[in-house]
């Protein structure tokens, strides 16, 4: 045993006297050059290429680094026994990543890549104007050299793209609203937001499945429509309006649509807006996949239909067509309203078009407007026109197949579990009672924990409104006949009256032409 302790003893002291000897003769810069040339050796030779992607660049946090380390959550072929657990803010659910030093082998298009967390110990900082973590991070992407083009055109902007869906996807949705007069919060943005938490979804709202589907269907081809909108020369956004009286689902139908496509909503509140300039501003500060609202719009401010106004404006001709064509786009709302300086809103309908379908629409992507009225006769036709709003979506009363639906959001009732002549009896008095999706909510939210109660007591309610809407609609009939019976008998006495005007007409013709000739006679006589 002491002689293999003496051995080693006598090979580490060669071992110090060879590391002193190659220190004296290899100088370090010389020993720097032989590493850098080994190393650019393995390199050519190799048949991999590495990406170093840290976490700070600089002084600037990297944004890919954010991605890549989104991107590796959602993978489920993570080696290793150790996950690293996060939850971001605004979020409602837990994501896992790479730990430190781990590994992960991805596959893009069948190429497969490899992904190692570094994470290393910064060196002692001496003086710094931003203080850095103490421990340096960094992803280290390990891909072969023939597939390198592949990489840098088109991998590393698919793990930006699947890192931004993921964001949105475990981030709750926000809604937001534009401050008082356009001012500024304390982060320099127009917009005030909250945590969208509406539960609405089109399982639950109270619509016709054929209408329902029709609608999910056109939101899902705008989702996934960018190459469609790039090849077709259009902005990648579309216009929906939902019309229809009080109380049948227009603000549903809007949460229902953000929870589908995970989009954000911004309610613009156009009388809080001063000008058409501070309304481009707030086009500009909205983000990408978000839905801009402006809800009763016939309300908001005076954007009457130009056709009505030129109509009842009176003076005909061509002059006064031309003067109301000249101010038709520069409908102000009326004086009192919140506005400038002088009190008065001066957003036009000019601006309010350019603002859904001008140049300035287009400073994002993937956005929808949605504009909804109680009376969609009040708007102007330049507001509807395809291009602007695109679909129109009549929110009607509520129709026997979306009543099943809420019976079952509300009881629990599929159509098996009711009587057939109740279901028959629903069906018949459903279209002439003509109320509306929140007024049926009303009567089976107060009766809800007795079932057929419920039941009975909305059947009778749509009975007595179905009677009440049967006697309104006779009692216009009556009117209408007494009406016609009127303007009959006018028609009657009209060529009546017009004939003895005639008669009178012709004896004072012929008493004017008979005058003179007696005239003429009396003066023979007297000569």
């Amino acid at each position: 045993m002491k002689e293999i302790w003496t051995t080693m003893a006598s090979m580490m002291g060669v071992w110090a006297f060879c590391q002193s000897l190659l220190h004296t003769v290899f100088p370090p810069e010389l020993r720097f050059a032989s590493l850098k040339f080994f190393h650019r050796l393995f390199n050519y030779f190799s048949s991999y290429c590495y990406y170093d992607i840290t976490e700070i660049d600089g002084v600037n946090t990297n944004e890919l680094y954010n991605a890549v380390q989104l991107y590796l959550s959602s993978s489920a072929s993570i080696s290793g026994s150790r996950l690293s657990l996060t939850r971001g803010l605004n979020s409602s659910s837990i994501t896992f990543g790479l730990s430190n030093n781990d590994r992960l082998v991805d596959s893009y298009k069948g190429v497969t890549v490899e992904w190692e967390h570094i994470v290393t110990q910064r060196q002692t900082q001496t003086f710094s104007w931003r203080p850095l973590p103490e421990e340096k991070r960094g992803f280290t992407l390990r891909v072969r050299k023939k597939n390198k083009q592949l990489v840098l055109n088109s991998y590393l902007d698919f793990v930006m793209e699947k890192a931004n869906e993921l964001r949105r996807k475990n981030q709750d949705r926000l809604l937001y609203t534009n401050s008082r007069g356009g001012s500024l919060d304390s982060r320099g943005h127009p917009w005030e937001s909250v945590p969208f938490k509406h539960p609405s979804t089109f399982d639950t709202l109270a619509m016709d499945p054929a209408k329902k589907a029709e609608i999910m269907a056109d939101l899902l081809d705008f989702a996934n429509g960018e190459s469609f909108y790039q090849k077709t020369g259009r902005a990648w956004k579309r216009g929906y309006l939902l019309y229809g009286p009080p109380g049948t689902g227009k603000s549903s139908m809007i949460a229902a649509m953000a929870n589908y496509l995970g989009y954000d909503i911004y309610d613009l509140e156009l009388t809080e807006v001063n000008t058409n300039s501070e309304l481009r501003k707030l086009l500009m500060k909205t983000s990408s996949k978000s839905i801009i609202v402006i809800e009763d719009i016939d309300c908001s401010i005076n954007l009457t239909n130009r056709n009505k106004n030129a109509t009842g404006c009176g003076g005909g001709g061509s002059s006064g067509n031309s003067g109301s064509r000249k101010n038709s786009y520069d409908v102000a709302a009326p004086p009192g309203a919140n506005g400038g300086e002088d009190g008065v809103n001066t957003i036009t309908l000019s601006g309010l078009l350019n603002f859904t379908d001008g140049l300035w629409s287009c400073c994002g992507s993937e956005r929808i407007f949605v504009f909804t009225t109680n009376h969609i006769e009040k708007l102007d036709p330049a507001l509807l026109r395809s291009g602007r709003m695109d679909m129109h979506i009549h929110m009607s009363y509520c129709t026997f197949p979306a009543l099943k639906i809420l019976l079952k959001n509300y009881l629990g009732y599929e159509e098996s579990d009711l009587q057939q002549e109740v279901l028959d009896e629903l069906k018949g008095v459903i279209d002439e009672a003509e109320m509306t999706p929140a007024d049926i909510s009303e009567v089976l939210i107060k009766n809800r924990r007795n079932k057929s109660k419920a039941v009975d007591e909305l059947l009778e309610a749509l009975k007595v409104k179905a009677q009440k809407n049967r006697t309104k609609s006779r009692e216009r009939n009556g009117t209408n006949e007494v009406e016609d019976e009127e303007q009959e008998k006018r028609a009657l006495d009209s060529p009546k009256e017009g004939s003895d005007q005639l008669q009178e007409n012709c004896n004072q013709c012929d008493d004017k032409e008979g005058r003179p000739i007696e005239d003429d006679h009396d003066d023979e006589k007297m000569h």
